[in-house]
């Protein structure tokens, strides 16, 4: 018998073995928790076992892909059904057009990969994932036939043969010389053979890949064989994209700029700017506006951008976020106060310090108020999305007051150029903070810290801003809805 056959004769044992194991523990299991391990359960794995030789032979000599692996859902326990605020008389077709919009997201996103598992005692040596750019040539680092130390180097062989295939691209070897065997060059399938194993590892160090087809971000599988032996690994194509920088100068003024948005409340918005100067007599502060009768605000340095009527929170968040030069700015609401505490320096020194960071917020009164927010892709019908008041993750490394979490209060510094890749939904005119870092879950890296604080005037009581204010049920409604086909959420908790 061959040292091949002797070695699937050993798997196909351990495998069975481990197999009857595994179906035994499930029973006990079964037995004590029925919620969690059922019949069907079961019975899955006694049909597994039930496959034979072919099977588990099949799993210790080759490449396997699984589709996407879920994360443990997020109970929804409590959350609202998102679609039942959508309008009853509109939701199949809401409904129709919000699943091909999911569609053509995943289709852009890729958020439906497969999962490549790569087996281990394989002689294949080849590179777990590479980048190349569109249409340019490029040497596929590292492939090689490795099969030294291995029992079947003791079988004589006439000739060693590999083959590679890709689908998006085409595939060549450089500098092929005459009487060198390699067929299929310019094409989507290679096959290299030798009857010298430092020759064949030789054109494998020349094989070049070559993308078709012209995406700023796609992504390719080269498959990759030698007799029984399989691999399936990566190839990313991405367009090299231009640094987009920002100078940060050489002072808090050149560094970062005080944005906030104003409607109706001239008095708290003056009596933050006058705290401002106070300990910032030269930073630029923005100011947007969307009040009924703008009035005027002067100062130095101010820049006051005047809105139509009403347009809302976000807007005029946007607003302002379109007219930073800065490499940072610090969010401040108009009734906030600066205080001796309030140093802006402490943010950037920890931003600089801790580059992945793209957004960094305080206290405000000392009301240190973060989140974390639980989320689950669920099916076809939509996500589960839980927002967990005062959560966090971890705490952030080399800073004991710091943790890092999904959202934060609306007194923080940010990176203008990582806000701006999310920006602030317009539609979200009287409500709207956590919906911000609902859009940036994922996409952006938020912490927040105790002692970076800053102070809160007192509030009065204004009858006409206080009508604005106050979300009504018809505009809650209005917001679930909007998340239903915004963020193909089907339940979804504050």
């Amino acid at each position: 018998m061959t040292c091949m056959h002797t070695i699937r004769r050993k798997f196909f044992l351990i495998g069975v073995t481990l197999i009857i194991f595994l179906v035994l523990l499930k029973v006990m299991k079964s037995i004590s928790d029925p919620r969690t391990f059922g019949p069907a359960a079961v019975m899955s794995d006694l049909m597994s076992a039930s496959l034979g030789q072919d099977t588990v032979s099949s799993i210790t000599e080759h490449h396997h892909s699984f589709g996407p692996l879920r994360r443990p859902n997020v109970t929804c326990e409590g959350a609202e059904l998102a679609k039942q605020f959508a309008p009853e008389d509109k939701l199949d077709d809401i409904i129709e057009r919000r699943t091909h919009e999911f569609n053509q997201h995943q289709l852009r996103m890729k958020t439906n990969e497969e999962i490549i598992i790569a087996t281990a005692n394989s002689p294949l040596q080849y590179p777990t994932s590479f980048t190349v750019a569109p249409l340019q040539k490029s040497l596929i680092p590292g492939l090689a036939l490795q099969t030294q130390g291995r029992c079947e180097t003791t079988i004589k062989r006439e000739a060693y043969k590999v083959s590679l295939s890709v689908k998006s691209g085409v595939l060549s070897v450089e500098k092929v010389l005459d009487g060198q065997q390699v067929d299929g060059r310019g094409q989507s399938e290679l096959n290299i053979s030798s009857s010298s194993l430092a020759q064949l590892n030789d054109l494998l160090s020349r094989v070049t890949y070559t993308s078709t087809i012209y995406r700023v971000k796609a992504e390719d599988l080269v498959h990759f064989s030698y007799d029984d032996h399989k691999a399936i690994f990566p190839l990313m194509i991405r367009r090299p994209s231009v640094p987009v920088l920002l100078d940060p100068g050489k002072d808090i003024n050149s560094q970062v700029t005080i944005i906030t948005k104003t409607f109706l409340r001239y008095k708290e918005l003056n009596t933050l700017i006058q705290s401002i100067r106070k300990f910032y007599p030269n930073i630029k502060i923005i100011v947007a506006d969307d009040s009924l009768k703008p009035e005027h605000v002067s100062g130095n340095n101010i820049e006051h951008y005047i809105m139509p009527p009403a347009q809302g929170w976000f807007a005029g968040r946007n607003l302002a976020l379109s007219q930073l030069t800065t490499k940072y700015f610090l969010w401040v609401d108009d009734d906030f106060l600066f205080l001796k505490e309030t140093r802006i320096e402490s943010f950037v020194e920890i931003m600089e310090a801790v580059p992945e960071l793209d957004v960094l917020g305080g206290d405000v009164s000392d009301d240190q108020f973060h989140f974390t927010l639980e989320y689950d892709e669920g099916d076809e019908e939509g996500g589960c999305l839980k927002r967990i008041k005062g959560g966090f993750h971890q705490r952030l490394s080399g800073y004991d007051r710091c943790v890092l979490v999904d959202g934060v209060i609306n007194y923080f510094l940010a990176r203008t150029e990582a806000i701006r890749r999310i920006g602030f939904d317009p539609l979200l005119k009287r409500v709207g903070h956590t919906e911000f870092f609902i859009d940036a879950l994922g996409k952006l890296l938020v912490a927040s810290c105790k002692g970076l604080s800053i102070g809160h005037q007192t509030h009065r009581a204004q009858t006409e801003y206080d009508s604005y204010r106050t979300q009504g049920k018809l505009e809650e409604k209005r917001k679930l809805a909007h998340h239903f086909f915004k963020n193909y959420l089907n339940y979804i908790k504050y």
